[in-house]
């Protein structure tokens, strides 16, 4: 059965998974980078951005796995942008460029949506006004029968989590402090309903997976 799996979702030790005021500048709000420095000395890291080297072993299977799978993958709005409100003129495609890392269908969650925008590489991002669940039910349609990656940002995650709409959590802690931010965890009560199903420490971070159990 096809899952709803969240991976790479970086958080400080004091529970950030983002830092304060995104911006084009700051796309992982003030000091959010820190949380995914991690990422780009892996080898896959590296390939996604173009790049060669990079370390193998305990981080890069984490991270290779987050594509492993995956027929499409559901965001919130402010992961695809920092444009808030009415889309208006902005020519705003994302932050990725012209050819996105995800080569297949991506939901976008938004109070405003816009036609499709179809990019190189064969990714498609789609803007749908609707529930958390019927997002989900739409991603999963999109998947043809592969997994479904729950992207960011940190409110949709959470959103999915109290909703118990989540099978696999991978949350990478990093030991660095932010301060300041949205924290992943937050407003979530007892997280019930899950096991933490692997932990696995490298030398940067400590990869948790949390699995539901019912």
């Amino acid at each position: 059965m096809a899952k709803l799996r969240v991976h790479n979702f970086s958080t400080s030790l004091d529970g950030f998974a983002a830092g304060p005021d995104q911006s084009v500048d700051e796309p992982l709000g003030v000091g959010g980078r820190r949380l995914h420095e991690w990422v780009f000395q892996t080898a896959g890291g590296r390939r996604m951005i173009g790049e060669t080297g990079g370390t193998t072993g305990v981080d890069d299977d984490f991270f290779e796995r987050g594509f492993t799978g995956v027929g499409a993958t559901l965001m919130g709005r402010n992961m695809f942008g920092p444009i808030r409100g009415p889309w208006g003129d902005a020519d705003w495609n994302g932050w990725w460029g012209d050819d996105p890392p995800y080569h297949h269908p991506v939901i976008v969650l938004t109070h405003h949506p816009r036609p499709p925008l179809e990019m190189q590489g064969g990714t498609t991002f789609h803007f749908v006004d609707a529930p958390v669940e019927r997002a989900v039910e739409q991603a999963f349609a999109a998947a043809g029968g592969k997994d479904v990656r729950l992207g960011g940002g940190v409110s949709l995650v959470r959103d999915c989590l109290r909703a118990g709409l989540v099978d696999e959590l991978h949350v990478p802690i990093v030991p660095v402090f932010l301060g300041a931010g949205e924290r992943l965890f937050d407003e979530l009560g007892v997280l019930a309903g899950y096991a933490c199903t692997e932990l696995v420490a490298s030398e940067r971070v400590a990869h948790v997976v949390l699995s539901r159990t019912r």
